[in-house]
């Protein structure tokens, strides 16, 4: 079994080490072929690691840094002058092959730039993408990009989701003909801005994709597309919206098996919990920065040890499948056909 290293912004996220530490120690239990290098302040980190005997653990290395950056920090000024944060020293690791995937879950814009500075774009690729992967009602899973990475976008850029989306749905989640579709405000052919046209066009055309038109907000999670593309600000509120919706109706099922406990009415509700809570976004948890040299996962700012262990987990997955190589041979291939 070979080795895999991933290494963690300890700082990152709205909860910093109190989060990141457990987290670390729940994924190296669950995975024993992976190594974490946590980078972070060792001065806040020690203690911890040692509360959660990992102050010695063989497949944990600290590495120290002396800054970090905030979740409300321009990225422009975090890239310039945080040079020795956790996130910049994370996505270092990568670039030197020190680690083959980092996870935080810091500001996402600053990850962003200082990413493409550091780790760079792959070759042909205009944006990266921010990707997640959604449960549908299928058992499955819908990869959804671009997610806040790109407000403003082209139709060459949203044909180029389309390609990366495409290749996590087949290696990543084993789907072997991926259905594409544009998230737009209704299914006929003749609705949509000039952008989502023009990319339809786009898509219509390469008989690489298997392009099944456009899909409504309310069919994300309906398992009829395996990959839906849009831009960042649609997919962010989109997502967002999604994810605010899970959480409460995942409350208020937890309050009324409280209310039925108290009844003396127990497991009422279990089945029906145990069901919704794969909606849960703990669930779920990382999102994918693609279209970089390397592979970098964005965590929830406010996820909680638990989620931030799925990151982890989704980083394996992506390491497993050499994602960045399958995405780079893809537009060398395209490239080359185009010439």
């Amino acid at each position: 079994m070979s080795v895999l290293t991933v290494a963690l912004d300890a700082m990152g996220g709205d909860f910093g080490p109190s989060e990141t530490v457990p987290a670390a120690a729940q994924a190296l239990l669950l995975l024993p072929q992976i190594n974490i290098l946590l980078v972070g302040d060792q001065v806040q980190l020690v203690p911890l690691l040692e509360q959660y005997s990992l102050d010695t653990h063989p497949r944990l290395q600290l590495i120290h840094t002396s800054q970090s950056v905030s979740m409300a920090e321009r990225p422009v000024i975090a890239l310039r002058n945080k040079t020795d944060s956790s996130m910049r020293v994370m996505l270092e690791l990568v670039r030197s092959g020190q680690a083959q995937a980092c996870v935080s879950g810091g500001n996402t814009g600053a990850l962003m730039v200082m990413a493409m500075r550091v780790i760079t774009m792959l070759p042909h690729l205009k944006r990266p993408a921010l990707c997640s992967s959604l449960p549908n009602l299928r058992g499955q899973h819908t990869v959804m990009l671009d997610l806040g990475c790109n407000v403003n976008c082209t139709p060459e850029m949203l044909w180029q989701f389309a390609c990366m989306g495409d290749l996590v749905a087949k290696h990543v989640h084993a789907i072997s003909s991926p259905k594409i579709a544009l998230l737009n405000v209704g299914e006929e052919v003749i609705k949509g801005s000039k952008l989502v046209q023009e990319t339809a066009e786009l898509l219509a055309a390469n008989d690489q994709f298997n392009y099944i038109g456009f899909l409504e907000g309310d069919q994300l999670i309906s398992g009829q597309a395996d990959v839906i593309v849009c831009d960042g600000f649609t997919g962010n509120i989109a997502l967002k919206t999604a994810e605010g919706i899970a959480r409460f109706f995942y409350s208020q099922l937890k309050a009324l098996n409280g209310s039925l406990l108290a009844k003396n009415k127990p497991n009422s509700t279990d089945g029906i919990q145990t069901s919704l809570s794969v909606m849960h976004p703990d669930h779920y948890n990382g999102a994918s920065l693609l279209g970089l040299n390397g592979i970098v996962i964005k965590s929830h700012g406010r996820a909680d040890r638990r989620a931030l262990s799925n990151a982890i987990l989704h980083a394996v997955a992506e390491i497993e499948q050499q994602l960045p190589r399958r995405i780079s041979e893809r537009f060398i291939a395209e490239h080359t056909h185009e010439r």
